[in-house]
């Protein structure tokens, strides 16, 4: 999706401008791959680009092509994407509703995207019937688990909203983890010249070392029961003579198994991102902090738990457990600029990155980095 500057909330330009900057600056300046992880991207189209076949600049698997609701559909746009469809394109119609313009255009589609806070249940069962087995159904705005749950018992295949930021919550669950992760925490620990430093990049890369970590700077076992800002210091108090138990102890169990890849990968974005925000203000020293904050930002997903009760027991400092439990410090401000940034809030990012002191442009460089960051780690660990 295109936005002219930082601050716009929504696409001011035609339509036929914003396809054109997408196709050329955004995906030239970050990368495609970087974006989307090596998924596909769903992209906005516009008529002249379907009509002057612009869109096949971009391999066929790295995209799905995204009609408007609003494109004028005649002989021409039809043939067009005919043309996409044999040559192996995606075909994506958005805010279906029977009776739509784009309607003309289903035996094209491979995907149909369906607003669900704008159609009623009864609405949602035609299109259902209208739509071919063969085409995905993606359910878009899921605000709430039940919609959810209705929209996967009526067939729907993908679905996006902010019910996956606001989790239902259920009375315990195991983190998930990286096998590749712990095998090579084990590798490195197990070297006579292991350092903190290279222990600590490690766990960073994983949710679940760096919660089990933290439990056990503040378990009974040790007695230290202290206040912490960051992974490091956490390592140092423990030794890694017992890091080192304990990973051999979390790889025999198996704690990869269970929970969603996906909230996963969104905390570590967020953490990254918290991070390098941080650095520019507090500086790189007491940015470490920043880092568990974004880290521990979904722990509440992650555990299936309320965030008071998986927050409770770690020993984290109060300014980063206040910021998790909702307290408007400094570092919830930083927090919330992120959480804003990620979905699309331009103008509330902006408006609270200045509280805390910072320019509204930092928080492009710090996503982009962010998302190439994790994206790294997910190479690394395939």
């Amino acid at each position: 999706m295109y936005r002219d500057i930082g601050s716009d909330t929504a696409c001011t330009v035609a339509t036929e401008a914003a396809s054109a900057r997408v196709f050329s600056d955004a995906i030239l300046a970050m990368g495609l791959d970087t974006l989307t992880a090596g998924r596909r991207a769903f992209m906005n189209v516009s008529r002249n680009v379907l009509l002057t076949d612009i869109a096949t600049l971009l391999p066929s698997k790295s995209v799905i092509l995204e009609l408007l609701e609003d494109i004028t559909v005649d002989d021409d746009v039809i043939a067009a994407c005919r043309r996409l469809q044999k040559d192996g394109y995606t075909l994506a119609l958005d805010d279906f509703t029977p009776g739509c313009p784009t309607e003309a255009l289903l035996p094209c589609a491979g995907i149909v995207k369906v607003d669900m806070l704008s159609t009623t249940p009864q609405e949602r069962a035609k299109i259902r019937s209208m739509v071919p087995k063969s085409t995905k159904l993606v359910a878009e705005k899921v605000e709430t688990a039940a919609v959810f749950e209705e929209a996967a018992a009526a067939g729907y295949h993908l679905f996006q909203g902010y019910y996956f930021c606001r989790p239902a919550t259920f009375k315990a669950r195991t983190l998930s983890a990286s096998a590749a992760t712990y095998s090579r925490l084990l590798v490195v620990l197990n070297k006579p010249e292991a350092t903190v430093f290279e222990v600590e990049e490690l766990i960073k890369r994983d949710a679940s070392l760096t919660y089990r970590v933290l439990q056990c700077v503040n378990s009974a076992a040790f007695g230290i029961r202290r206040q912490l800002d960051s992974i490091r210091q956490a390592l140092v108090l423990l030794g890694l003579g017992q890091v080192r138990k304990w990973a051999s102890v979390w790889v025999l169990a198996g704690l990869n198994v269970g929970g969603n890849p996906e909230v996963l990968t969104t905390a570590v974005v967020r953490a990254r991102c918290c991070e390098l925000v941080a650095e520019s203000i507090v500086g790189r020293d007491d940015a470490a902090e920043y880092f568990l904050l974004g880290l521990c930002s979904l722990l509440d997903a992650m555990l299936g738990r309320p965030m008071e009760d998986a927050v409770s027991d770690l020993p984290v400092t109060d300014n980063v457990k206040g910021a998790l439990l909702g307290e408007q410090n400094f570092a919830r401000c930083v927090l919330d600029a992120v959480i804003a940034y990620e979905r699309a809030l331009w103008t509330e990012s902006a408006a609270l990155l200045e509280q805390v002191g910072a320019s509204p442009d930092l928080l492009s460089a710090a996503y982009g980095d962010a998302l190439g960051w994790a994206r790294g780690l997910q190479q690394a660990a395939a």
